[in-house]
């Protein structure tokens, strides 16, 4: 992979050392060997991880650039949790917690973990049966996971408590965010996603029950 990639991860996430690069690109690679025993991801986007999966995911760092304490939810193949676990790895003291019930996908998480020595722990189990496990974080991501109003009631314990949500969305964005204002008061940044011209990054803060009419 070219330098150029270098440069296209440091326009998503900020500055990224070397070693994490090429960290990054190991992962990629592992990724692909997984997947062919695993549906780790979509085939259809197999040809294009970098930018479909890495960069999309790496984006976030960014947007919250000093948080140190994470977690994703229904984390899969590995996105955005395993990827924001390689950049966390450059802030000290930062780690992330990654949820995922499916047994052979948890596998997949904590192998690369392990391999890589990411500051990351796996909790192979239900998002509702994790809360007790992951106190305060200051973020919460979730990628291609569920529609938004479903998202705020599984994210809810940590947002209402002041964690920020970090939600990876597609075009149909506004009728998934007008469909939770019947739910949830919130406040919302739109971020434009890097990736994908139709996408967005959906920044919520102080989460609260709406006042029944």
């Amino acid at each position: 992979m070219s330098a150029d990639a270098w440069a296209d991860l440091e326009r998503a996430a900020g500055p990224v050392s070397r070693e994490t690069f090429e960290r990054l690109q190991a992962f990629e690679r592992l990724l692909q060997k997984w997947n062919r025993s695993i549906n780790l991801t979509a085939p259809s986007t197999l040809d294009d991880v970098w930018r479909r999966h890495i960069l999309d995911s790496a984006q976030l760092g960014r947007i919250a650039p000093t948080a140190t304490r994470w977690v994703d939810l229904g984390s899969g193949g590995g996105f955005p949790g395993l990827v924001l676990g390689f950049l966390l790895a450059e802030r000290p003291g930062a780690s992330i917690d990654l949820v995922e019930s499916n047994r052979k996908k948890a596998s997949f998480l904590q192998s690369v973990v392990g391999q890589f020595g990411l500051p990351a722990r796996v909790l192979a189990r239900r998002i509702d049966d994790s809360y007790p496990l992951v106190s305060a974080p200051e973020v919460v991501t979730a990628r291609a996971l569920a529609a938004l109003p479903d998202l705020l009631d599984l994210a809810a314990p940590w947002l209402t408590k002041g964690a920020h949500a970090l939600f990876h969305k597609g075009r149909d964005y506004r009728a998934e965010v007008e469909e939770s204002a019947h739910r949830w008061v919130f406040d919302l940044v739109e971020h434009p996603s890097m990736t994908d011209s139709h996408g967005v990054i959906l920044e919520i803060t102080d989460l609260h029950p709406a006042t029944p009419q």
